[in-house]
């Protein structure tokens, strides 16, 4: 998949209002993603906003206070909104500016927009009130919520010509969705426990004794729930790892964007990882001094480099 467009067109006013919506939605609700798609140019920045600020909408509904009904007609009518953008009958003039923009992106990049379908699914499993036996059951919600988004987001990014592997670059996009998302059922164990969600696959809590859940903020007794938190992270970084694969087909800029988001969930994994405990105790995140080191490291190409490096010797 290579860029397949040039994104430098002019932008009409109602449009420009409705991406300048977007972006402020983005910046108010998305502290790590906001960090990497600053580092994007700006037809990019703006098209990534419209995705987030659509995501975020599906997101809210499934989070919200409203009753089961509600929400599922709710997604029922976002799903249709999604269709009119697919269907190119969303005009520059219509009232809603998430759909002007992600209509305008949609028209300037190769977005394959199937994957906000994929989101809505995903957010209706939580409404069902879904659990996971399994891994491999939990795959398909996070290829729902968080690997569709990978997706997404390399149809905006493109790839560079004549870049290795590309043809397997969706795959690392979808499989760094997963790491990402991996992490964030890590980070919000306790959270999403008090809300009556349990993320973590049945046979996991199991393994290490955690079958009560996490109700408080310590480990249910006699559980080895270190351990359990460790292993999820190994398997966290094993996706990280095969994720990261895609960075050397992206252009300077998005590898940069791409890198920094996932360095700053990276470093949540470290510190998870050293100590588990927190994550029942509050939620983990990084001052924002690090946040923009992530970055300047990713604009740097410091972890394309690494990956490019790595990626040769495997070939060798």
């Amino acid at each position: 998949m290579i860029r397949a467009v040039e994104a430098s067109q002019a932008v009409s006013a109602p449009v420009l209002a409705a991406y300048r919506y977007c972006e402020t939605v983005t910046g108010q609700q998305a502290r790590n993603f906001a960090y990497g798609i600053r580092l994007l140019p700006t037809p990019e920045r703006r098209a990534m906003s419209a995705l987030y600020a659509f995501s975020r909408r599906v997101d809210d509904i499934g989070d919200g206070e409203l009753p089961g009904a509600v929400k599922v007609e709710r997604l029922e009518d976002t799903r249709a909104l999604l269709g009119r953008v697919q269907a190119g009958a969303v005009e520059e003039d219509d009232t809603d500016p998430v759909a002007v923009a992600l209509a305008h992106a949609s028209g300037v990049f190769p977005i394959p927009l199937g994957g906000l379908d994929e989101l809505i699914d995903g957010v209706q499993m939580d409404l069902r009130g879904a659990t996971y036996e399994t891994w491999d059951d939990l795959k398909v919600y996070c290829r729902c919520v968080a690997g569709a988004i990978g997706r997404l987001s390399l149809g905006v990014f493109g790839t560079e010509p004549g870049a290795r592997g590309v043809e397997r670059a969706p795959e690392y996009a979808d499989t760094l969705g997963l790491a990402l998302q991996l992490t964030n059922i890590l980070r919000d164990v306790r959270e999403d426990a008090e809300g009556g969600r349990t993320y973590l696959p049945a046979d996991d809590l199991a393994k290490f004794g955690c079958s009560a859940g996490f109700a408080g903020p310590t480990p249910p007794e006699g559980s080895d729930f270190a351990g359990l938190v460790h292993f999820e992270v190994r398997r966290a970084r094993a996706l990280f790892a095969e994720g990261y694969r895609l960075l050397p087909m992206l252009d300077r800029r998005s590898g940069a964007c791409v890198a920094a988001m996932a360095g700053i969930y990276r470093r949540l994994l470290d510190r998870i990882e050293r100590d588990p405990e927190a994550v029942l105790r509050g939620r983990v995140s990084l001052p924002g001094r690090e946040k923009a080191y992530v970055a300047v490291r990713g604009l740097s190409g410091l972890d394309t480099r690494h990956v490019s490096r790595h990626t040769l010797r495997g070939r060798a």
